[in-house]
Order: C-alpha cells, then sequence, then structure tokens
C-alpha cells in the first residue's frame, strides 16, 4: 500500500525536529534565550499577603494558595516560561525557626504543585518548573554559613524533596558564599535531578563573601550546571559580573530593584520602571545571557517587557 511504512522509528526531519517542543530544559536552553519569572515574595506582597521574615514567601503556602497560584499565572501569562517553585524556605531549619510544624516535604510538594497547576492554567506551552534551593540562613549574611555536615544533610534534604516533588531542576539561587553553593549543587546532582546555581555580588565581581565570582564559578564545574549566574543584585551592578560570566559558558541573570528588610518586608534599592528593566536585560542578552528573569521588586509588568524584548529578537533572528 502505497505510504505504508513498515520499518524501524522514523527520523524527524529538521524541520519538524526544529519545531517540536523541548523535552527538557537542558534541551530548551540549546536552543535561545529562556524567560524566568520575576519575583514571587515581593509580588505577594505587593497584592497583600503577608510575607515577613523568616518564612518569607512561605506564608502564602500556609496561608494563601490561590495567590501564589494567581503570581505565578501571571508570570507565565506575561511570557516566562520558567517559574521559580516558591520554595525558598521550606526547609526544615526555617519551618522550625518559625513553629510551622507542617513537613517540609509537604510545604515542598505543594509550592511545586502550585506552580505547575499556574503553568497548566495559563499556557499551553511548555513551562518548566524550578525548586529554588536558597542558603540556609541568610542570603546577605554569609558569616552564618552552618558547617559542613549541616550543609550537606540539610541541602540534601531539600533537593530530594524538590526532586519528590517533580521540578524540572534546581535552582540553586542568591548564594553568597562558595562553599554553600557547592553543597546545594552537590545535594541536587546526587538526589538526581540539573541544577543551576545562581550567587548574590553587590559591589563589583565578588561575591558576599569576598570570593570573586570567577574562582566560584569553577568551582561548580564538577556538578556540570545547566548555567551559573547572578541574582538579587541591582542591574547597575550586573556589568561588573558579566566578564566571569561570559567566560563561563551558558548564564543567567536575574536582577532586583531591592531586597527584603526584617522589618518592613522589602526596601528598594533602584527605582526601574518595566522598560528601563528590559533595557538592562538587553544588555544581558547582548552579552550572551541565556537565561534572563527579575528578583526582587520585579512584576508580571517588568517580565513582560523582558519576554517582549526575546520575542523580538529572536523575531529578527539576532
Amino acid at each position: 500500500m502505497a505510504g505504508e511504512y513498515n520499518g524501524g522509528p522514523r527520523e524527524a526531519s529538521p524541520e519538524i525536529a526544529a519545531a517540536s517542543p523541548p523535552r527538557s530544559l537542558a534541551q530548551c536552553l540549546e536552543r535561545g534565550p529562556l524567560v524566568l519569572d520575576g519575583a514571587t515574595g515581593t509580588e505577594l506582597e505587593r497584592r497583600g499577603v503577608r510575607s515577613s521574615l523568616p518564612l518569607w514567601s512561605s506564608h502564602a503556602l500556609l496561608e494563601a494558595q490561590e495567590q501564589v497560584r494567581a503570581v505565578h499565572a501571571a508570570y507565565v501569562r506575561a511570557g516566562a516560561r520558567a517559574l521559580t517553585a516558591a520554595t525558598f524556605r521550606t526547609q526544615r531549619r526555617v519551618l522550625q525557626r518559625a513553629g510551622v510544624r507542617e513537613s517540609p516535604q509537604a510545604l515542598t510538594e505543594r509550592a511545586v504543585r502550585l506552580a505547575r497547576e499556574a503553568a497548566r492554567e495559563a499556557s499551553s506551552e511548555k513551562i518548566f518548573v524550578l525548586g529554588s534551593a536558597p542558603p540556609l540562613e541568610d542570603c546577605y549574611r554569609p558569616d552564618l554559613t552552618p558547617a559542613a555536615p549541616e550543609l550537606a544533610r540539610e541541602h540534601g534534604d531539600h533537593a530530594r524533596n524538590l526532586v519528590r516533588a517533580g521540578v524540572d531542576a534546581v535552582l540553586a539561587e542568591t548564594h553568597p558564599s562558595v562553599r554553600e553553593a557547592v553543597a546545594a549543587a552537590r545535594a541536587a546532582r546526587e538526589a538526581g535531578t540539573s541544577v543551576l546555581v545562581s550567587f548574590v555580588c553587590w559591589h563589583g565581581e565578588r561575591l558576599l563573601s569576598g570570593e570573586p565570582l570567577g574562582d566560584a564559578i569553577a568551582a561548580l564545574q564538577p556538578f556540570e550546571p545547566l548555567a551559573v549566574g547572578v541574582n538579587c543584585l541591582p542591574p547597575s551592578n550586573v556589568a561588573a559580573c558579566l566578564p566571569a560570566l561570559q567566560a563561563a559558558g551558558r548564564f543567567l541573570v536575574y536582577a532586583n530593584l531591592g531586597k527584603p528588610d526584617a522589618t518592613t518586608g522589602f526596601r528598594h534599592s533602584e527605582a526601574c520602571s518595566p522598560e528601563t528593566f528590559a533595557a538592562h536585560a538587553g544588555r544581558w542578552l547582548d552579552a550572551g545571557a541565556g537565561l534572563v528573569g527579575g528578583c526582587c521588586g520585579t512584576t508580571p509588568a517588568h517580565l513582560a517587557a523582558v519576554a517582549q524584548l526575546v520575542a523580538q529578537r529572536q523575531a529578527l533572528g539576532s
């Protein structure tokens, strides 16, 4: 019969292969820049949900799940193609400190489920869900970094919870020291998933610990991260970090417009309209960034401007 096929599996033509959706985050990153989401904690706060420390965005997992889902969905509609689940503070250490009885595994699974539900609600496209793996103590206090056995045990627990919850990769983010970032990356790989790692550099290209960004990136190479980068730093400081990031290969940048404050919840550091933020992102893309997004203080409007820029560049083939 004409057209009948009795052989083995067909190979897709180059045109069909190029058009088929990527099945993994690694495949997606091979195709061009990926738009990350923006802030979750400060966006929840902007919507009236309490987000005081130490729980930060985990308050909403306990008290305002619909708002968490709504924030994620707003970023997807804005054009983000990767969401970071609200697992920034679902580790046992933080929950015990805050007197929360719910288990870290249950809260982590809830955060990932809400991100998945939002993605399905807001888009028919493939939306990746990353699991946040931040420092166990304070992102801005490298001097509080726990000892090696605690890092291994607690980052291991968190990474396994994220993998059980079904994340596409672990995002070890907002790390101020090499030691803890390495522990988080090792934990993710031992749990059986890919990892992306991002550092905080507020003044020049040095981490808050004083370690050079280039040295930090080199220390991660044994764990084969999908990307390395910087986050939760002012847009004005990204330029100082670009040489080290470019030398690393694929990198990510998601700057903030301020940082958490123990008293007020958030403190602005740089006023930045969506258009201005997208202009910053354009410079990161020009330098070769493979992932761009926003951190504290950014909103769906900021990410919509970034997504529009990325779409325009892709349409022009640049």
